[in-house]
């Protein structure tokens, strides 16, 4: 019988080891759980990947990471979470197939609730908690292509610090958090947080793998788990604006989507980013900027339905914030 998530205390597992296993959420649903435990005190990094089912390098990373570390030579722990949402990851989509509901989108979540809400609950309570900075690893998925990148709150000094280090080319504050995600459970706590995006389209590229990998090294060193300084990468573009990509441009109906656009093409208002055609190529409907910016989020899989987010505009931060 598998141990509750609920009865999960890093502080009862023995220092200067790792520890792999999978602790039940419910009867139906086990998240898998790894523990670098140092063997000195210090502070816990958490990590996190497929949160979405169909984006799978954060999940490669942790491993890599894991594979490396030597607990034997950390002060604090790596705390991690590979698959979040077990049912989504089997599925190969980016929402759960059992109720449907994005798991990015519904925390804190409900004991009593659905399964995705169930997990949201017990991933918040009793793995996020435990954090001294969070980490959650995302990407395009299947169907959309954003940058490679690192965000973080703009107003918090911990998280753009984190940014600054963490390895990433382009790196994107958000002035405010949408509620629902991980990252707002974590800022509701007061937890430091960032998130990456990258590539996607359902494979792992080797340069988003490298960002990943680099960046949890990077932060163990920020946060003096493990020793050494952080090796930052050049920063190429720094974003800032609202990053949520159901709040960007949407399909009103079906279609093939022709897109204008590449990731991070600077665009003035009124650019059309793309076209939606029936299926004799007729056009159904045009996508403007609605704002001067940069291409922050396109949807590269060209088969639409009513309601899909297509393109997300960001702006280039501007001195000062």
């Amino acid at each position: 019988m598998l141990t509750s998530i609920f009865e999960f205390q890093p502080e009862t597992y023995a220092r200067g080891l790792k520890h792999r296993q999978h602790l039940s959420v419910g009867e139906t649903v086990a998240l898998p759980v790894l523990l670098a435990r140092g063997a000195n005190a210090g502070p816990t990094l958490v990590v996190s990947a497929n949160v979405h089912g169909d984006e799978y390098e954060g999940v490669r990373a942790i491993f890599e990471v894991f594979e490396a570390l030597d607990p034997a030579q950390m002060s604090g722990n790596l705390l991690a979470v590979p698959v979040v949402n077990p049912p989504a990851f089997w599925a190969g989509t980016r929402t759960s197939p059992v109720d449907g509901a994005n798991l990015a989108r519904v925390f804190p979540g409900d004991a009593k609730g659905t399964i995705s809400q169930r997990i949201a609950d017990a991933f918040g309570r009793a793995i996020i908690a435990h954090a001294s900075m969070y980490l959650d690893l995302h990407s395009g998925g299947v169907k959309f292509r954003m940058p490679s990148m690192v965000g973080y709150a703009a107003p918090d000094a911990r998280g753009r610090a984190a940014a600054e280090v963490f390895g990433a080319p382009v790196i994107w504050g958000h002035p405010t958090l949408d509620p629902g995600r991980t990252i707002s459970f974590a800022a509701g706590l007061g937890i430091p947080w960032l998130y990456t995006e990258a590539r996607g389209a359902g494979r792992i590229h080797p340069a988003d793998l490298g960002m990943m990998t680099t960046g949890i090294f990077n932060l163990m060193k920020h946060l003096g788990i493990i020793p050494g300084q952080p090796e930052p990468a050049t920063i190429e573009h720094r974003l800032y604006g609202d990053g949520n990509t159901d709040a960007g441009m949407s399909a009103t109906q079906a279609g093939f989507l022709m897109t204008h656009v590449q990731i991070l093409d600077d665009v003035r208002m009124g650019h059309c980013l793309g076209t939606l055609v029936d299926l004799v190529g007729k056009p159904l409907e045009k996508y403007y900027a609605p704002v001067d910016g940069v291409v922050g989020l396109v949807r590269e899989f060209p088969v639409v339905q009513a309601g899909d987010p297509l393109f997300l505009i960001a702006q280039r931060e501007e001195r000062g914030k």
